[in-house]
């Protein structure tokens, strides 16, 4: 028996059979690589929010990007919604905004117009919407805070052409800068009501302005766990400065290029903390009247008005 008597028949060609045994091979190939793909994306995906959410940083970043925004925009009612929203490459939650208007007239866009701010990977906030081109008639005041425009004698001109019962949103700028009992004791005396106050002077520029527990929503109230010392009444504009002080005690250093783009800076937020001085405060509840008897008292430089209206539901 011969070597070529024990090899086995060559068995026919079947090209139909070869066909479909390379069709199989590429489909498995496939499979195998779009799972293996798809592994990589989900596993990409959950780690990137994993890494981007780890510790406190989803919090942290609505805690600070959101407040800078309130305080980018302080011509806006803000509600910081939807936070934490995450995708491979960032993180963003979304705000409501709605211009301030004098209390007790129409209001446009109830639930306000929704915005998203986004911060990536790294860290670094996109483009934000609103700011100074905005352009609202109480973003204008506030920047002229600390300027020749609206001055006394032109203020008191148009107050006085104006129905003193026709509800107000003004500006009140002071003389020279009050401490916050000086301020509380000026607002008890006009019956005013100050929700934001203008923490520096910025002529031209849109300044620091604070408006309560609004403004840093995890602001810590007296009575809550941890805050057993401040039980006892607060005064609003104190507690304001209070929060406004532990806010700026959050930020670090490596935040302060996020701050820019919010046109703030640790440097000038740290300065306003430590001063706790009040330049001028944000009245929406001023009758034109009260404002009249307000413009004179000598602490007064000016009252800028931003808008007015009837009160609806005053007889």
């Amino acid at each position: 028996m011969t070597d070529d008597d024990l090899l086995l028949p060559m068995p026919d060609f079947d090209p139909r059979a070869t066909r479909r045994a390379v069709r199989r091979g590429v489909a498995r190939t496939a499979i195998t690589v779009l799972a293996a793909l798809l592994v990589l994306v989900l596993a990409a995906t959950v780690g990137s929010g994993l890494i981007q959410r780890r510790g406190d940083r989803e919090q942290r970043m609505t805690d600070v990007l959101g407040t800078a925004f309130k305080i980018y925009n302080p011509a806006y009612d803000i509600e910081v919604r939807n936070r934490g929203a995450t995708t491979p490459l960032s993180m963003s939650f979304t705000v409501a905004a709605r211009p301030m208007r004098a209390i007790g007239g129409f209001v446009e866009g109830y639930g306000g117009v929704e915005h998203v701010v986004t911060q990536d990977f790294f860290g670094h906030v996109g483009r934000l919407p609103l700011g100074v081109g905005a352009g609202t008639t109480l973003s204008r005041a506030l920047m002229n805070v600390g300027t020749t425009l609206q001055r006394k004698e032109d203020s008191r001109k148009v107050l006085a052409r104006i129905p003193e019962g026709l509800s107000a949103l003004a500006v009140v700028e002071f003389a020279r800068p009050l401490t916050t009992d000086e301020l509380v004791a000026f607002t008890a005396e006009y019956k005013s009501y100050a929700e934001k106050v203008v923490l520096e002077r910025r002529p031209g520029s849109v300044p620091i302005t604070w408006g309560g527990a609004t403004t840093w929503d995890r602001a810590p109230m007296p009575g809550e766990p941890g805050q057993e010392h401040a039980i006892e009444p607060v005064d609003a504009n104190k507690l304001d400065l209070r929060n406004f002080r532990r806010w700026v005690g959050i930020l670090k250093d490596y935040d302060d290029d996020n701050l820019h783009d919010f046109d703030l800076s640790l440097a000038r937020l740290r300065k306003a903390a430590n001063d706790g001085l009040a330049y001028a405060y944000v009245d929406p509840l001023a009758t034109i009247g009260e404002l009249r008897r307000i413009i004179e008292d000598p602490l007064v430089r000016t009252v800028r008005l931003a808008d007015v209206t009837y009160d609806l539901e005053r007889p």
